[in-house]
This record gives structure tokens, C-alpha cells and sequence, in this order.
């Protein structure tokens, strides 16, 4: 039929399901609660960083939580991420985000990212990160 919505409620509920996954991840990673976002991650997650750093490349589930502890444990409190925009499709979320944060000895982390995050039954198997790697170096010295 003309005008219609070809997506079926079940399709929008498990988009909207996607999305609220991908938000408590990156909840529980502002709290410095990896345990308990890394818990909504699959045993086969991928977690790729962008740029040319010392910590861009390919992890693991066990060498994204060393990435974490070992970035985070470089702040007063921790890293927020907060999303400014989802958007899901198929088995994606995009989203944009900004990060607040400050290192030990004073300096201040606020980078741009866009995270592609790929859900597949229920987990995020796959995480792309995209953000300005000119300021990772500048504030973590990598």
C-alpha cells in the first residue's frame, strides 16, 4: 500500500531494543562499570579504534577492558560518554557522541566520536570508534 511504513512493530521494537542496549553500555561505561557494560557485549566482541595512536587497532573483549582501565585509570573520574544521536538500522547503531573527562594531572578530554555499534542476538558483537585522534594525542600523550 502507497505511504506506508513497510517496517512491522516487531522490527521497530527490536531497533528501539538495540538502541536502549547501546545506551546502557555507554551508561555504564560513564559510571567506570565495565563489568557491567562489557556484560552487554558477546565472548566474540570486536572493538576497532581509529587513527594512527598508540591505542588505534583491533581488541578483543579482555583488550578493550585493559584499553579502558588503562586510559580511565589516566583521569580524576572517569570518561562520560554521552550520545547525542541513535540511529539504528538493521543490525547497526550509529551514534554520535561527545566525551567529558579529565586527566590527573589536569587536562581536559572533550572528543567528538561516532561509534558503529553491530547488535546480534541481544549483545553488541562489534564496535567501530571514530573520533578526533589529534586530541587523544594531545590530552593521553599516545
Amino acid at each position: 500500500m502507497d505511504g506506508e511504513d513497510p517496517m512491522d512493530d516487531r522490527d521497530r521494537a527490536r531497533l528501539e531494543a538495540n538502541k536502549r542496549l547501546v545506551v546502557r553500555f555507554w551508561e555504564a561505561f560513564s559510571r567506570n562499570d565495565f563489568d557491567a557494560a562489557l556484560a552487554l557485549c558477546g565472548e566474540d566482541l570486536r572493538w576497532w579504534v581509529s587513527g594512527t595512536t598508540a591505542i588505534s587497532g583491533t581488541y578483543d573483549k579482555p583488550g578493550i577492558r585493559a584499553l579502558f582501565e588503562s586510559v580511565v585509570g589516566g583521569t580524576v573520574d572517569g570518561i562520560r560518554v554521552e550520545p547525542v544521536t541513535l540511529t539504528a538500522e538493521e543490525d547497526r547503531v550509529a551514534m554520535e557522541a561527545l566525551s567529558d573527562g579529565r586527566t590527573r594531572d589536569g587536562r581536559h578530554y572533550a572528543n567528538r566520536y561516532h561509534f558503529l555499534h553491530v547488535v546480534r542476538d541481544g549483545l553488541i558483537r562489534e564496535v567501530r570508534e571514530y573520533m578526533d585522534p589529534e586530541h587523544v594525542r594531545a590530552v593521553f600523550d599516545v
